[in-house]
């Protein structure tokens, strides 16, 4: 089972490039941020023409995530629980049904900027809730895993230029330590134990040629329960999809899964 996560940076934008990755690539599942669409805007018909079921969870404008999946899928809850005043669509979850079944949550992280501030303070209280949602899911030793925009360089070697983002909300040390204790609950995070080398990027400013240059951060992770890293066949990062026409800032990372 192949499962990806991508940035679209709006579905309506960036709508033929995602039908063609998906053409390309050929994922099971898709796990989608910033779709920028309320659900009954949603252009599903695309999607539905080419095998997949779509959930969404979407926000006129901004923020917005979907789970494309060409399995079944069960159990679909919209909303990061722990706080019900909470309206920005930030989070989606399911279970899908292959040979095994894995429980798919799709994310997409607060960005914090400007930090200090009260953006930040969201940020911040939006990973506290995401981390006992984490330890649910461990304690119900399932597969599972956590996927999608997580808006944190985990360390220096996950951007070309880490000094430049050192007062970020990005890449502040509160944020690196809040992604730090969800990872040390019990969590693989499937690029970085695949693949250790630097150099490896998900997303490049549209601004100064940054991906000609490389000039990238990697800020799009896979968290996986133990159940689920014991799963895994392989993993990678589709670079060059940024390199196409009318590209999103983001590019695909995905897992395959023996399931």
């Amino acid at each position: 089972m192949k499962i990806a996560t991508f940035n679209i940076n709006g579905v309506k934008a960036r709508l033929p490039a995602v039908l063609d990755w998906l053409d390309e690539s050929a994922p099971d599942v898709a796990l989608l941020q910033e779709i920028k669409s309320v659900d009954e805007a949603f252009p599903r018909e695309p999607f539905e023409d080419r095998g997949y079921n779509v959930e969404t969870h979407g926000q006129k404008g901004f923020n917005g995530v979907a789970i494309l999946s060409k399995l079944p899928l069960e159990d679909v809850a919209r909303g990061l629980p722990g706080d019900d005043s909470d309206e920005q669509a930030r989070w989606i979850e399911a279970t899908v049904v292959g040979e095994a079944a894995i429980r798919l949550c799709g994310l997409y992280l607060p960005n914090g900027n400007p930090s200090p501030g009260p953006k930040y303070d969201y940020k911040l209280a939006w990973m506290e809730r995401l981390l006992t949602r984490a330890q649910d899911l461990l304690s119900d030793e399932t597969p599972a895993l956590m996927a999608g925009d997580y808006n944190i360089i985990p360390q220096a070697e996950d951007a070309a230029r880490p000094d430049a983002w050192r007062d970020d909300a990005l890449f502040r040390l509160e944020s690196r330590n809040a992604y730090r204790r969800i990872v040390n609950l019990g969590f693989t995070e499937a690029i970085r134990a695949r693949h250790p080398q630097p150099g490896l990027y998900s997303f490049w400013d549209y601004q100064a040629n940054a991906f000609d240059r490389n000039d990238g951060i990697r800020i799009d992770h896979v968290l996986m329960t133990p159940q689920c890293a014991d799963l895994m066949r392989d993993c990678g990062i589709e670079a060059e999809v940024r390199a196409k026409e009318k590209p999103s800032d983001h590019v695909p990372v995905w897992v395959d899964l023996a399931a």
